[in-house]
């Protein structure tokens, strides 16, 4: 971070990196962040849930918590829940809780993207044997995950469109078919997203990852390369399924105190965890099990001007690990880095990189429409 210090005019230092832009005048998030809503202070919503995150009674909701997961503990053969996992981070950690902390029996369920880290495999197969849980993954083809990241940078601006559908679809697929009614997943949308707080309890409606990350169903990615049979993987169980499986989805981040930075320590103490480079920020934990997290930070970075280097930068900016100044600076940084992993991109897809920045820049939010 010195270097790039020493490198911006004094003027200029801890300014926003887009002046035509509104950030929240506690974090560096800008007005694009999509659901963002700044309150009467211009605070945006994720400050606002850092703050009450302080003042809940976190003792209660564990409690609640332990309470919850009794009521589905099987008094049979069967599993307790089932977790979506990828052998990052959060799933180390999930599985830690429920096994050695609350004695659950999970089902593990991962939908491989089929753009694994050497890294990643590791952590992914470290964690089932530590863990001692059954595992269960899908892995969709190559060559139609090739033609759905080209699809997907047209249909949503974004190179990940299957991995998005395919954690919310083969999951529930499975948790209907096999019968285990509660899904568990790590970290709250109230944490970090600024789409919710941690007092606005969200229901967990049925396609939440199309609402939030998938943007459009299987059925909208049908074209001259991809037919309905193509994603016949990713389609959902209907909403009477999911209904008649009694399916109820939860976040461990809403019943426990959520810390990424000591749950990482804890994991890579306890379990052997490894990080390991990620492009497009400063830290070395999120997204490590995946070769493209940089295309899909810099395809964010085009089309609403931030990456995750902002996305840190107000994580510890909100922990008051550093100044909104010096949270800009590390935007500023990173974010506009071009990831070495989209010249992968660009081959399997067979774009060129203007058609890519084009597809990007065409699905720009209004507020978005004046960057460079």
């Amino acid at each position: 971070m010195s270097d790039q210090i020493k490198q911006t005019p004094v003027a200029d230092f801890g300014n926003p990196p887009f002046p035509q832009l509104r950030y929240c005048v506690r974090c560096c998030m800008p007005e694009t962040n999509e659901g963002m809503e700044f309150d009467e202070l211009g605070i945006c919503k994720a400050c606002r849930s850092s703050e009450q995150k302080m003042h809940i009674n976190w003792e209660e909701r564990q409690q609640k918590l332990g309470a919850l997961l009794d009521s589905y503990r099987s008094t049979g053969d069967g599993y307790d829940c089932l977790v979506p996992i990828s052998g990052g981070k959060d799933s180390a950690f999930q599985l830690h809780v429920l096994t050695k902390v609350y004695r659950m029996k999970p089902l593990a369920v991962t939908f491989n993207h089929n753009w694994y880290s050497e890294t990643g495999r590791y952590n992914l197969q470290n964690i089932l044997e530590r863990t001692n849980v059954d595992h269960i993954m899908f892995t969709p083809n190559r060559n139609l995950v090739n033609r759905l990241a080209r699809q997907s940078a047209f249909k949503i601006g974004d190179a990940c469109w299957h991995c998005h559908m395919g954690v919310e679809a083969f999951p529930l697929q499975v948790a209907t078919k096999w019968k285990i009614p509660l899904l568990i997943y790590g970290e709250s949308p109230a944490e970090h997203s600024g789409r919710s707080t941690y007092l606005d309890n969200p229901e967990f409606v049925h396609d939440f990852f199309v609402q939030h990350s998938a943007k459009v169903r299987p059925d909208e990615m049908v074209c001259a390369s991809v037919t309905t049979r193509d994603v016949y993987p990713f389609q959902t169980p209907s909403v009477a399924e999911l209904e008649a499986a009694g399916i109820r989805r939860i976040f461990l981040g809403d019943y426990m105190f959520w810390d990424a930075e000591r749950q990482t320590e804890f994991v890579i103490k306890e379990y052997g965890w490894q990080e390991d480079d990620v492009e497009g920020t400063y830290k070395r934990y999120k997204s490590v099990e995946c070769r493209m997290p940089g295309v899909h930070d810099y395809a964010k970075f085009i089309k609403r001007g931030f990456g995750r280097g902002t996305d840190f930068a107000n994580q510890d900016v909100r922990a008051g690990l550093m100044t909104r100044e010096e949270g800009f600076e590390l935007a500023r940084k990173y974010d506009a880095q071009r990831p070495a992993a989209l010249d992968y991109y660009l081959q399997i897809t067979g774009l060129t990189e203007p058609e890519f920045e084009a597809a990007i820049k065409n699905l720009r939010p209004e507020k978005a429409k004046d960057l460079p």
